[in-house]
């Protein structure tokens, strides 16, 4: 089964590819890889800006950037951070303000995943 078909079959199946394959890039022993997760973790913390804000923020870049995988995942992060409706649907207009008509698609997708939350 391709990649884009797993992530697009469950929500669950997504988490879990994911999971299992941080878990294995993480088991490889190669330091950088644990390095970088470690900051990319980190980042999202609490701080001067409130994690929320900053996984509304990364939701923009991730729209404009065209990767549903890190769509996926700020959606899913923010629900966990309790943000509503209106605040994705402004992060969207933020998203296609900046990436113009090429985000509509991943716009399409983000969609998809908060109506399936």
């Amino acid at each position: 089964m391709s990649i884009e078909k797993l992530m697009k079959k469950t929500t669950s199946g997504t988490r879990k590819y994911r999971t299992d394959m941080n878990d294995k890039i993480l088991a490889s022993g190669f330091n950088n890889f644990k390095k970088f997760f470690t900051l990319d973790s980190e980042a999202y913390n609490g701080g001067a800006l409130p994690a929320k804000i900053k996984e509304l923020t990364e939701l923009v870049a991730s729209i404009v950037m065209r990767c549903n995988d890190c769509t996926f995942y700020h959606i899913d992060r923010l629900i966990g951070e309790g943000a509503a409706e209106e605040e994705f649907y402004e992060t969207f207009n933020m998203a296609l303000i900046a990436g113009g008509s090429i985000v509509i698609p991943h716009l399409r997708y983000a969609f998809k995943i908060i109506r399936e939350k």
